[in-house]
C-alpha cells in the first residue's frame, strides 16, 4: 500500500481541475520531479524512523531509537572516538556523551583510553552489544530480502548506489 494518500497515482498538475482530498496538487515551476522526490522521501523517512525504533527495542527494550545508528556505526567501523561518532550522526558533544552513557549503562558499549591520545577515549561494542546488534541487523536484512524478492538484483544494487550517492551529497 502506498501511504501518500493517492495509492501511487501521479499528482494532479496545477491548474487541472478534478483533484480531491486524495490527490495532491503539484506546484508549477517545472520541479515536479523534486516534489515527487520530497513526497517519497517523506514517506520513506517516516517508515525508517518507525523501523529504527522497532530495531532499537529489539536490541534492548530501553534503547533510545536514535542510539541504534551509533551501534550500527560501531559494528561496521569498530572503535571510534566520541567526537567522530558525534560528527557522523550530526549531534553535539553533550548529546553524544548522554547517548554513550546510556549505552554503557545498558552494557552495549564500553570505553577505553585512546593509545594515540591519553586524553581521549575510544568507544566500542561489548560482546553483548555486538551479539544483539548483529542479530537485529541479520533479521532486518532478511526482511529486506523478503520485501524486495520481486526486485531484480541489479535494481537493488542501483537503489543502494543511488541512496549512497544521496547520502554523500547531503554530507556536503
Amino acid at each position: 500500500m502506498h501511504e501518500d494518500g493517492n495509492d501511487g497515482r501521479r499528482p494532479v498538475e496545477s491548474g487541472v481541475s478534478g483533484h480531491g482530498a486524495d490527490q495532491p496538487v503539484a506546484h508549477g515551476g517545472g520541479d515536479r520531479e523534486f516534489l515527487s522526490l520530497e513526497r517519497e522521501l517523506t514517506v520513506f523517512l517516516r517508515r525508517a524512523r518507525a523501523n529504527q525504533g522497532e530495531m532499537a527495542r529489539e536490541v534492548h527494550p530501553d534503547l533510545e531509537s536514535a542510539a541504534y545508528g551509533l551501534l550500527v556505526r560501531l559494528e561496521e567501523y569498530g572503535r571510534q572516538r566520541a567526537t567522530e561518532l558525534a560528527a557522523y550522526i550530526g549531534v553535539g558533544k553533550a548529546t553524544m556523551s548522554r547517548q554513550l552513557r546510556a549505552l554503557e549503562d545498558l552494557g552495549l558499549v564500553a570505553r577505553e583510553p585512546d593509545p594515540a591520545d591519553g586524553r581521549a577515549w575510544l568507544v566500542h561494542l561489548t560482546e553483548e552489544g555486538r551479539t544483539r546488534v548483529t542479530r537485529v541487523r541479520e533479521a532486518r536484512r532478511a526482511r529486506y530480502v523478503s520485501q524486495l524478492a520481486h526486485w531484480d538484483q541489479d535494481e537493488v544494487a542501483e537503489l543502494a548506489r543511488l541512496l549512497h550517492q544521496l547520502n554523500l551529497g547531503m554530507e556536503k
